[in-house]
């Protein structure tokens, strides 16, 4: 009895090893199946990662091949662009050439000229029914070119158009704006009527409202001409006039003619006259006048037509009479009604 009892106790002494070890395998198991889960999530997460980033690179694709497209277009529309510009220049300047063409059809061969970086002058004889005269066309490149000038550079004192020519170093000159003789001191002084602008600054800062029809007359500092009645210094101002003169009548604005002052028509004279074409040309007339075997003079009403008919769109009638007068390089064209050239107190100049 006691030995077959010491034979089941052997066994399982001898045995309980293996229940220990198959306890630990048990255990690791579960702890191996443990450890499975986040390597299955690991690798989930890998893949989605994965996925994620293959979807970025095929929108990177994407993106790339719009923005070359987009670049593809912008580069099209920039040459469409430059193609506009250029036929639009080149039109432009068909249709400057056009009206340069039209110009010199009504005005004829020009007889002088002159042409520098800074401008050009065409040079016209003006032979209408009963009156003659010169026209100069005269393109500025640099708007400096053209200048107001006292006489001998000081207010108050006179000088002939030649002499102010000569003295300037001009190429072209006419007579400017009107004058009138003052008495100050027991001294006479000859003094510009209205408003004179000589770069950019009225002459002895002072500003004379438009009195009646009397208009200035000039250019701004882009080599506009500019004009008109101005009854305040700010309104004349506020165009930033560069230089410019006074007198009357306006003759021509915005392309139609205005009515000459009573006082003024029906009159032959001497005329002086500052305009500008619609391409930003300007035009100077100087007509003869009290000759009658050379020139018996013309009406402003007359030369409101002429002004019409050369395509001027401002027309100024300057100081006239014995005041006209036209030179160029050096030489008096025209044949001032005196005799002589008569001393005025303003000179309009071009410069080479």
């Amino acid at each position: 009895m006691g030995w077959k009892l010491s034979l089941v106790i052997i066994p399982l002494f001898l045995l309980a090893p293996f229940f220990g070890m198959a306890a630990s395998l048990i255990g690791f198991e579960q702890k191996a199946q443990a450890l499975s889960l986040p390597i299955l999530d690991l690798n989930e997460g890998v893949n989605s990662v994965e996925e994620s980033l293959s979807a970025l690179r095929h929108n990177a694709i994407i993106m790339n091949e719009l923005v070359a497209e987009q670049e593809r277009e912008y580069q099209e529309q920039q040459q469409i662009l430059q193609e506009l510009a250029r036929r639009s220049q080149e039109h432009k300047q068909n249709s400057d050439q056009l009206y340069e063409e039209r110009i010199l059809a009504m005005l004829g061969p020009p007889v002088e000229s002159f042409r520098s970086e800074r401008v050009e002058i065409k040079v016209f004889k003006l032979d209408e029914l009963g009156y003659r005269g010169y026209i100069a066309k005269v393109k500025l490149f640099d708007p400096r070119t053209l200048k107001v000038v006292l006489g001998k550079d000081t207010l108050g004192q006179t000088e002939t158009t030649s002499s102010a020519v000569k003295r300037t170093g001009a190429v072209l000159g006419i007579n400017g704006g009107g004058f009138y003789s003052s008495v100050q001191g027991g001294r006479t002084r000859v003094m510009p009527l209205g408003n004179t602008v000589i770069d950019g600054k009225l002459v002895n800062h002072d500003f004379s409202p438009s009195n009646g029809d009397v208009f200035f007359a000039g250019i701004n500092r882009d080599g506009e001409l500019i004009g008109g009645n101005f009854y305040s210094k700010e309104s004349l101002m506020s165009l930033n006039p560069f230089q410019g003169v006074s007198f009357l009548p306006i003759l021509i604005k915005d392309g139609q003619p205005l009515s000459v002052p009573k006082e003024w028509a029906t009159t032959k004279q001497p005329r002086t006259i500052i305009g500008e074409y619609a391409n930003g040309d300007f035009i100077m007339i100087v007509v003869d006048g009290r000759q009658s075997d050379w020139s018996s003079g013309v009406t402003l009403e007359r030369l409101q037509i002429k002004l019409a008919e050369l395509g001027v769109k401002e027309g100024y009638n300057l100081d006239g009479g014995g005041s006209s007068t036209f030179v160029f390089q050096g030489r008096t064209l025209n044949r001032p009604s005196d005799g002589k050239q008569r001393p005025v107190a303003t000179n309009i100049v071009i410069m080479p």
